[in-house]
């Protein structure tokens, strides 16, 4: 697979997925770039914003297995991963695989569940795997979690700490829609579900010669350079108690990549780091001072940073 048909594949979904999601062409394009790169992504917004619709949408894009898995106080870890059962009939003990067994998992309403549970996910997230009873069983690719919480109701809920936070390649909102939009919405779920009739539109096949053909990318070492001077900055700034780890700066940089493939390019440029720094960044970043606006107060912290370090200029582009 070349650059241009990862452009085309990227160009399928977004259509597909269109059918039902109104006007967020940005959010589904960030959530494409998050398939190809092998990340997860943590959609987080109020109530009826069509997270969890935008999800089941991209799952049926693509030609595999989907489960749903509601996040509540009482899930155990064994709901999500599974466990062994003694099977009476055969006279021995059983694996029975958990929804996490499956190519693309939403996990709903994620800071609901107990840290212990939460945390159950951590190894699959990471090492695409899963340990029950001193056995590794491998979780088969592709693989993508796409998380969802609501950040107004806190009642009940247990915030992601910032390990698992760091596990996620984006965060992502939707917001709401426009009016014309909206209006758009009513028209199309006026008579049914256009969900109802989403048809897959890409082999997983095809996305796992995706996943391999974006590393094609050329991002020259002038631009290596300047994403660690970006993470060097969000480390060092007196307001910022935690920067971008290591694993953030190797997100942004495959992020690029994909965001510079999908528009038909084979190299990275400045403006797609610069694109990207806030969906991939802003959430590993914990300030000194916590409020209520502490996303506003990242964003505005990761737009001055991006204002201040030099770019290159002498990148060997094209």
């Amino acid at each position: 697979m070349d650059i241009s048909q990862i452009a085309r594949l990227g160009e399928q979904i977004k259509t597909n997925v269109g059918r039902v999601i109104v006007g967020k062409d940005q959010t589904v394009e960030l959530l494409t770039i998050a398939l190809i790169a092998s990340g997860h992504v943590l959609l987080e917004d109020v109530p009826g914003t069509g997270k969890t619709q935008l999800a089941k949408a991209l799952a049926r894009s693509l030609d595999g297995t989907m489960k749903r898995i509601q996040f509540t106080p009482d899930l155990l870890p064994s709901d999500v991963s599974g466990i062994n059962f003694f099977n009476q009939k055969q006279g021995e003990f059983e694996f029975r695989p958990g929804p996490i067994f499956a190519h693309i998992v939403l996990a709903d309403e994620i800071n609901r569940a107990t840290p212990r549970t939460q945390s159950s996910l951590l190894e699959s997230m990471e090492e695409r795997q899963v340990s029950i009873d001193g056995e590794t069983r491998r979780l088969e690719a592709p693989f993508l979690v796409i998380a969802t919480q609501n950040p107004v109701d806190n009642q009940g809920t247990f915030p992601l700490p910032e390990a698992q936070l760091d596990r996620f390649l984006m965060k992502l909102s939707l917001g709401y829609p426009a009016a014309e939009e909206q209006l758009e919405i009513l028209k199309r779920y006026r008579t049914q579900d256009p969900l109802d009739s989403l048809r897959p539109v890409i082999s997983r096949a095809e996305l796992l010669e995706a996943q391999q053909a974006f590393t094609q990318v050329r991002v020259d070492d002038e631009l290596l350079q300047y994403i660690v001077q970006l993470a060097e900055a969000t480390r060092t700034h007196a307001d910022t108690a935690l920067g971008v780890s290591p694993r953030g700066v190797r997100a942004l940089m495959r992020a690029a990549q994909v965001y510079a493939a999908l528009r038909s390019r084979d190299y990275v440029l400045p403006d797609d780091i610069k694109a990207l720094a806030a969906p991939v960044w802003a959430h590993r970043i914990l300030l000194r001072t916590r409020s209520r606006q502490q996303e506003q107060a990242v964003a505005a912290l990761l737009s001055g940073i991006l204002g201040s370090v030099r770019v290159p200029t002498e990148a060997k582009l094209g």
